[in-house]
């Protein structure tokens, strides 16, 4: 009996001392949290907001008229969490931003067609519409990219993010991107912040057009390549520099590393080098 008493008066003793670690180990995290104050809710509705403005687009059971106005509502309730507060003008920014759709939209169809166009395998352009992740990673950046221009806090990198996480390839808002722009296969594919690209360009999966070195002091500095008109870039090349230019009509072969400009009119490729196998005596 008095054995079971100990045993209980113990296991109180630990229970307790359990409790305080466990207080104070969420008092820890409470206070951690505290610091940057950040509210995950603003990432869902943004997930959110990014689908139902990309439905609205192209999804011919939706109807536009409705979805604008939903759209203006959820766009000002993830604006004001992203400031932490209510600002008026997050008014302006929607406005100008649903000034310049019907041109998004536009681009966008282009893109779509030029996909049509180059790729074998699509069929047709509902096709592209409905099963293209580099067409969705495009459309989703142009749309971020407004709102990145109209200085949108945080919204168009968290747009950018989802687009991402949906199909594997990382454009970022602050890109500039010309017309007819083809992303065929699209995982693993990386535009970079001030990467410029004009009209008529075609890249594949696991390209990189990046910075060749990352540091903070760069950040107001153009760090990442400009491709011209007409320019394809194949499976896993590689171009890096804020000073690299590829000129119009360029060919760049899969997995070359550039961090020279090439002129125009050029094939840049990489050409293995085959051996034979020396045989056994």
């Amino acid at each position: 009996m008095y054995s079971n008493y100990l045993i209980k008066v113990a296991t109180k003793k630990a229970k307790r001392k359990f409790m305080t670690a466990k207080e104070n180990i969420i008092h820890k995290i409470i206070e951690s949290k505290n610091k940057p104050q950040l509210d995950f809710s603003l990432k869902r509705k943004t997930e959110a907001f990014t689908n139902n403005l990309f439905n609205t687009l192209f999804d011919s059971n939706e109807c536009v008229e409705n979805n604008i106005e939903q759209l203006e509502a959820d766009f000002k309730e993830i604006y004001n969490l992203a400031i932490k507060s209510v600002n008026h003008c997050c008014e302006d920014i929607w406005n100008d931003f649903l000034r310049g759709l019907p041109e998004i939209f536009e681009n966008l169809n282009a893109d779509a067609k030029s996909l049509v166009d180059n790729d074998p395998a699509s069929n047709n352009i509902e096709e592209v519409y409905l099963a293209y992740p580099g067409f969705y990673a495009v459309a989703i950046y142009r749309l971020s990219h407004s709102l990145f221009k109209l200085k949108a806090p945080l919204i168009p990198r968290l747009m950018s993010e989802y687009a991402h996480s949906k199909t594997g390839t990382d454009i970022h808002p602050g890109a500039t991107i010309g017309k007819s722009f083809f992303i065929d296969h699209a995982t693993g594919t990386v535009i970079g912040e001030t990467c410029i690209i004009k009209d008529n360009v075609k890249i594949y999966q696991g390209v990189t057009l990046g910075a060749l070195q990352v540091s903070k002091e760069l950040k107001n500095v153009k760090r990442h390549p400009t491709v011209e008109n007409n320019v394809t870039i194949y499976a896993n090349a590689t171009i890096l520099g804020g000073e690299t230019v590829i000129g119009e009509n360029c060919i760049i072969g899969g997995n070359v590393w550039i961090t020279e400009s090439v002129p125009p009119n050029s094939l840049v490729y990489h050409k293995p080098e085959t051996q034979l196998k020396q045989k056994k005596v």
